[in-house]
């Protein structure tokens, strides 16, 4: 039986929410504030944690910091109000599974639920969605990690965005001696220089304005884990310098206190910058680019892995099948002909966003060109003698958005949240495709 553990401060919401789960097979717990959250969590193991974002003591970002360091494998789902969707979409950014907005549709909630545990046992039986290419590329970055992962040596991956550096660095902590610690990644291009240190070295009550409660900061969380910073170029000069500070010595403090404590996590950084340039440049602190520079690890972009390219497709291909549970197994000769000849600017991410979009759209056993993207299809000229370009795409954007219509039972504002657009410009696109709602 599934375990669920329900955090937020109005009981009677949390205990409606409870006995719903409850009736579809779920055990569940209930915490009123996020202490008691943490409680539960360091006392007990959960498959998902369902958080409301305004708790009395804390926010729900600060259960999703907690359960990525003491649950790193349990989805976390955050309801908000929607004055809260900015903060609702940071936290899909910081690593939350899906967010709810109020007043909360008992149907939506148990989709996103089922779907978030599915997600969670996919993810546990495939490795994290890490996948070896066969290319030589592929198979030179394999051995390269192979030869970094068991040291404790500082790594510094660089690639374009897009080609999955979070995935290798996650790669690096599974085959590493941290495995059994936490997997700590950090967002670099959202640290601003006031809440950087903050995040990175955390903070004692009272030490700034609205600094209310004590603060652990990434590096102390982590413990002996690992630590990853994602996009570590985008620092400003003023945290590099107290990031390079507390590397050298091993030895940090939060800000306010004067007490140290000892840095113990193995740490990997990642950029789709020139670090080296930069440094030399005077962007970013030379000493610190050697700091974190030990070993380098490249992640070609998917335009050079032709011999990997149809790999990735079919792997997207079938965990989008099994998500929007569609009998689909494989791509039309036209389809991969496309995708061999576009230059997949957005790399994996792309690749895996178009193959999703496709699968959903699909409505034959084989991907047909049809459902491609026009601009990959004409970026390859293999558009059928005949078809307007813009027809095509206004047809495809009326099939996603039908079927978004039907995947929120018409639900307007949720429609408009899952295509990434206001109610107003769903509204405009409604009757300018003389779409029935």
């Amino acid at each position: 039986m599934q375990k669920i553990l329900i955090v937020d401060d109005d009981t009677s919401f949390g205990m409606m929410i409870s006995g719903f789960l409850n009736k579809k097979g779920m055990k569940t717990a209930l915490a009123g504030s996020f202490s008691s959250a943490k409680k539960y969590i360091e006392s007990d193991s959960f498959d998902l944690v369902l958080t409301d974002h305004r708790l009395p003591d804390g926010t729900g970002l600060d259960v999703l910091d907690w359960c990525k360091l003491k649950l790193p494998n349990a989805p976390v789902i955050l309801i908000t109000a929607y004055s809260d969707i900015r903060v609702a979409v940071d936290a899909i950014k910081k690593g939350a599974f899906e967010y709810i907005t109020k007043p909360v549709n008992a149907e939506e909630l148990l989709h996103v639920v089922l779907k978030a545990l599915r997600n969670n046992q996919n993810h546990t039986s495939s490795d994290k969605d890490y996948i070896s290419g066969e290319g030589e590329e592929a198979l030179r970055m394999e051995e390269h990690l192979k030869v970094v992962a068991p040291t404790d040596v500082a790594v510094l991956i660089q690639g374009e965005s897009g080609t999955g550096k979070e995935f290798v660095a996650r790669r690096i902590h599974e085959m590493s001696k941290h495995r059994n610690e936490p997997f700590v990644a950090v967002d670099c291009g959202a640290l601003t220089t006031e809440i950087a240190y903050s995040e990175l070295f955390g903070h004692v009550k009272g030490s700034f304005t609205g600094a209310v409660e004590n603060k652990t900061g990434h590096f102390e969380n982590v413990g002996e884990g690992t630590i990853f910073l994602d996009e570590v170029g985008n620092l400003s000069y003023e945290v590099q310098v107290k990031l390079l500070r507390a590397i050298q010595e091993r030895r940090a403090r939060r800000l306010g206190s004067n007490t140290e404590y000892a840095i113990k996590a193995r740490i990997i950084a990642a950029t789709n910058d020139d670090l080296r340039s930069s440094a030399l440049e005077g962007g970013f602190r030379e000493d610190l680019y050697h700091r974190l520079n030990e070993f380098q690890i490249f992640v070609p972009p998917l335009r050079s892995r032709g011999a990997d390219l149809m790999r990735y497709a079919h792997y997207f291909l079938k965990k989008a099948a099994s998500e929007f549970d569609k009998d689909i197994t494989g791509f039309s000769a036209s389809v991969q002909n496309a995708f061999e000849h576009y230059d997949w600017p957005g790399n994996l991410r792309e690749l895996r966003n178009v193959v999703r979009r496709a699968v959903l759209l699909s409505r034959e056993e084989m991907v047909q060109i049809e459902v491609i993207p026009p601009e990959i299809i004409d970026a390859n000229g293999t558009l059928t003698v005949g078809v307007n370009l813009s027809d095509a795409r206004n047809a495809t954007e009326k099939q996603v958005i039908e079927e978004a219509l039907e995947k929120t039972r018409y639900n307007k504002s949720e429609t408009a949240r899952m295509l990434g657009m206001d109610r107003k410009t769903l509204y405009n696109k409604l009757q300018k495709l003389n779409i029935d709602y």
